[in-house]
């Protein structure tokens, strides 16, 4: 199915893949990258989707305003829309709704973490069917996610020039004389996944292919902002409250690492049987 409409913009649109069940299958969503200011659904990985639908899980790959038609928290409200709007055709789509995941890459993945560690969004009092179903996820398989969007924490965790990438300004709809501002603190506090964490939150595994260790000192701005030290500072926070959190990097395995195949048999152990306590 293609350019299912979820929202009146023209980017909230969907693309489905169904994987051939005869019971509600479990479903991925892809939510691509782009900084923010560019990318689509076409970009979800042909690995991952034959390995999904071979496994009999269902694939949605989605688009949402960008920095340039509104900021922060568009991108992050209209993902978790597509996921409320996929939840309310679950019956006449066979898709369980109690059992659905997130992927992505840098962007992508940043909201997949947001999503699954906010609070549910639901309006479950609301007039709106789709508005009442839950944005809360099962688990999430991200390429290169940031699971801070703090300029001020990222100077910290990475150093060198990685809190200037271009993509951030516009992501949050700053002038130059708001980047200091409480204005800005409370919207950089707001858009990072991390601050949302806390024990009931689902697994997650995290890739990352940019290279290890501290930035050279000529770094350009927005250098590192893929770096693994965002993955393992997650997993610091994410071991003490005894949820999965896996952390790979591509020199692992002498770099010979199948992301693809990792991400689906993550996919598979978290989204083939059924939660105890089904959300949604």
């Amino acid at each position: 199915m293609a350019n299912a409409k979820y929202g009146p913009h023209e980017r909230n649109v969907i693309d489905l893949w169904f994987a051939r069940s005869g019971r509600p299958t479990p479903l991925v969503v892809f939510i691509h990258g782009g900084g923010f200011r560019g990318g689509d659904k076409s970009g979800v990985s042909a690995g991952l989707l034959k390995g999904c639908l071979d496994s009999g899980i269902s694939v949605a790959a989605i688009n949402y305003r960008l920095s340039q038609h509104a900021p922060f928290p568009a991108p992050m409200l209209d993902s978790g829309r597509a996921i409320q709007f996929m939840r309310s055709r679950a019956k006449e789509w066979n898709i369980d709704p109690t059992r659905v995941g997130a992927t992505g890459g840098s962007a992508g993945a940043g909201i997949s973490l947001w999503l699954g560690f906010h609070e549910d969004l639901a309006d479950p009092k609301g007039d709106d069917p789709v508005a009442r179903q839950s944005t809360r996820l099962t688990c999430m398989a991200v390429n290169g996610a940031q699971s801070s969007y703090d300029p001020r924490v990222i100077k910290e965790w990475i150093g060198g020039r990685a809190h200037e990438h271009p993509a951030l300004q516009p992501f949050y709809g700053l002038k130059d004389d708001e980047l200091d501002s409480p204005r800005a603190y409370k919207l950089y506090e707001a858009a990072s996944p991390i601050n949302y964490l806390s024990a009931d939150d689902p697994p997650v595994y995290m890739f990352y292919s940019e290279p290890k260790g501290p930035l050279p000192d000529d770094a350009q701005p927005g250098q590192g902002i893929h770096h693994v030290k965002f993955g393992e500072a997650l997993k610091e926070r994410m071991d003490p409250l005894k949820i999965e959190c896996i952390v790979r990097h591509r020199d692992d395995a002498g770099g010979r690492t199948n992301v693809d195949r990792e991400m689906v048999e993550f996919f598979q152990k978290h989204l083939q049987q059924k939660p105890k306590s089904p959300q949604g």
